[in-house]
């Protein structure tokens, strides 16, 4: 399976910081905001990673990722020219993706909470067996999400920001796909607003009667940190969880020495890259606690 972080896009609700840098670069508390759409995609297992980012915050990317060997994956690049809608991203991909099932994730998305590699696991046997998969999370304001109509566990409907919502369940920004998700994107026809709406390619799965959804339920979080509010909050969060569990949370180099992706030895180089902060710190404890 691959894998695609979609990290383009203009962040005109963060300017006057975005004018200057990309949102995904922005800080999180102790790391780039596309660490945690990186960590994503790792813990469910995917190893080839295309990242799509503006042409002009493409190299600041590679600056940071690199080949993605640091975390014991293959990282690509490609240029989203214009922002012109999220399926888009697959016909950006197609050639990266091939025949492959490909899972795809929003840049500015963080996810946290009990039982998600499971999750993860199920999305991706649902890709692997023909299935498409969303994942939704309750919210109060549903009109401004994608939204997705449930009867029981099962998808009825989905409706792009709908001005009369019929679940309070939005789609999140996390989506697996099968086979053939490059050639499906092509058949999406751009909306009133000029976009390939990703709402209308899930609902061409639905319609073919292969769409899937997971729940995301108490105790989990999500963040679509594309607001202040939402990265200050975000942030909080984070060294609440970090300081009371004395750990580093979607940490990319944890998740592939785990999954024998780094050796001890390339591990032990990273902790003394960072060795200056907590992260870092928090990489040498992963390295003694195995010596």
């Amino acid at each position: 399976m691959k894998g695609i972080i979609l990290a383009g896009g203009s962040g005109t609700r963060l300017y006057p910081i975005t004018e200057g840098i990309s949102k995904q670069l922005m800080p999180i508390y102790d790391k780039p905001m596309i660490f945690y759409p990186l960590a994503t995609l790792m813990l469910a297992g995917i190893k080839d990673i295309l990242v799509i980012t503006t042409p002009e915050d493409q190299a600041s990317f590679k600056k940071l990722l690199k080949d993605g060997s640091t975390f014991g994956i293959n990282i690509s690049y490609v240029e989203q020219p214009s922002p012109d809608g999220l399926a888009q991203a697959f016909i950006l991909g197609e050639e990266f993706i091939g025949d492959d099932e490909c899972a795809m994730i929003l840049g500015d998305n963080i996810f946290y909470g009990n039982d998600f590699n499971i999750m993860l696991e199920n999305a991706r046997k649902n890709a692997e067996d023909g299935y498409a998969t969303i994942f939704g999370n309750q919210v109060r304001d549903p009109e401004r999400f994608g939204i997705m109509e449930l009867d029981g566990k099962k998808v009825i409907s989905v409706e792009e920001k709908p001005k009369k919502p019929k679940s309070n369940y939005a789609i999140t920004g996390l989506y697996f796909y099968p086979k053939g998700v490059a050639a499906k994107a092509k058949e999406v026809k751009p909306s009133a607003r000029g976009e390939l709406e990703i709402t209308t390619l899930n609902d061409m799965y639905l319609q073919d009667g292969v769409l899937k959804a997971e729940l995301l339920g108490e105790g989990f979080t999500w963040f679509d940190t594309g607001t202040f509010e939402s990265q200050l909050d975000a942030a909080n969060m984070i060294k609440t969880i970090e300081s009371n569990k004395d750990k580093v949370i979607c940490c990319p180099e944890q998740i592939a020495y785990y999954r024998g992706w780094l050796t001890k030895e390339e591990l032990q180089a990273r902790a003394d890259l960072l060795k200056k902060n907590s992260y870092g710190q928090y990489l040498q404890k992963l390295v003694e606690q195995t010596k």
